[in-house]
């Protein structure tokens, strides 16, 4: 027997907001990648505008690293670029704010522009997960940061779900913490190294914990899914 389809109070509407999400994110893609802007997607070039903006650049890294997530930049790029000028520890502090404002923004956009045309695509069958996730948005959020779920994805495709918003923001703040940390204090580290040109510190402590904490955050992921017995 085919499922049924849960009917939605404004089915063109639904229709029309979804094409609008589709549209949005196509054409961020393709400006982010094959556009002139790319070309201020550089280190370098956003490295010299964060240094032009002087004490405004903490506030501005952020807006940009928000605004990025949204529009699909890579992340790993913007988190990389946070560390090398504000070091590891301010450096992850503006990151993980950028991060979770951009976040909760794509969530914002995926809720509002696809969530109801994805409820009408839902059947009986695909219904019983997605109230799962309303359940259990907390621990489901936090698992699939915890195990590296591609971040800007799954940003826009938990707002398509049932899943709460508070239950989504605090599912990520915490599961990013770790890793967010873990990448920043590695770049930073080296970055310190690279920019005091006494390259004996490379035998360091502090490097080889950044390197050996950078190592073992490869492994989080398998670590996670062994405890829940995935593998």
């Amino acid at each position: 027997m085919e499922a049924v389809r849960h009917p939605t109070k404004n089915p063109k509407g639904a229709l029309m907001k979804a094409a609008i999400l589709v549209v949005f994110i196509v054409v961020a893609i393709y400006v982010i990648r094959f556009t002139p802007v790319r070309g201020f997607l550089t280190p370098e070039a956003l490295s010299r505008f964060l240094e032009a903006a002087g004490i405004w650049a903490p506030l501005l890294y952020m807006l940009v690293y928000a605004v990025g997530i949204c529009l699909f930049v890579p992340g790993t790029l913007l988190t990389a670029l946070g560390a090398a000028i504000f070091g590891a520890y301010w450096g992850f502090l503006y990151v993980w704010v950028g991060a979770m404002v951009g976040a909760s923004a794509a969530f914002w956009i995926g809720r509002t522009l696809g969530r109801e045309f994805a409820a009408s695509l839902i059947g009986d069958r695909l219904k019983k997960y997605d109230d799962a996730i309303e359940r259990n948005g907390f621990a489901t959020t936090l698992y699939l940061r915890l195990v590296y779920f591609p971040f800007t994805p799954m940003n826009f495709g938990m707002g398509l779900t049932k899943v709460r918003f508070w239950d989504y923001v605090s599912g990520t703040g915490l599961g990013i913490i770790v890793g967010t940390f873990i990448f920043t204090f590695f770049v930073g580290t080296l970055k310190e190294v690279w920019g005091s040109g006494n390259w004996g510190e490379l035998l360091s402590f502090k490097v080889f914990f950044s390197v050996g904490l950078f190592v073992f955050s490869l492994f989080i992921p398998k670590i996670i899914k062994k405890i829940r017995g995935e593998g």
